[in-house]
């Protein structure tokens, strides 16, 4: 599934900068009163970034499992003045956790952290996503 053509991503304007990276250009839709990308446009981005990190470092579940988002934090460091894309990881760790759950039981929480950087390198945001995935 390209998360680009999700109709809410699609209306925000989430591109893709690379393979893996998502991007966000400043305009009137995402824009808040200050003219700054609007906190809600930014959880967007970095929600929609930590599902397709998902789906490209479990690719062979495309399909097969049904993800859900179960709880989400952030933290807002920098205004967003500029574009920004995002960044997800998941710790060797934590994956390891999962992978062993999921084959286990057929169901499984992982948590994604995605950070969201600016054009001049500042971190706007920092994101903790957890995902329950469960196999259809």
């Amino acid at each position: 599934m390209d998360v680009t053509h999700i109709p809410f991503a699609k209306h925000i304007g989430i591109e893709k900068k690379e393979e893996g990276i998502l991007k966000l250009e400043v305009t009137d839709i995402v824009q808040n009163h200050i003219q700054t990308i609007h906190a809600s446009a930014q959880f967007a981005l970095a929600e929609t970034q930590s599902g397709l990190y998902l789906q490209d470092l479990f690719p062979t579940y495309i399909g097969k499992v049904l993800p859900l988002l179960r709880s989400a934090s952030v933290k807002f460091k920098h205004p967003a003045q500029c574009s920004i894309t995002a960044e997800a990881n998941v710790l060797d760790i934590d994956k390891e956790k999962f992978l062993a759950l999921f084959e286990k039981k057929g169901r499984a929480s992982i948590l994604v952290t995605v950070e969201l950087i600016d054009e001049k390198g500042s971190v706007t945001m920092i994101g903790e996503y957890h995902w329950f995935i469960q196999k259809i």
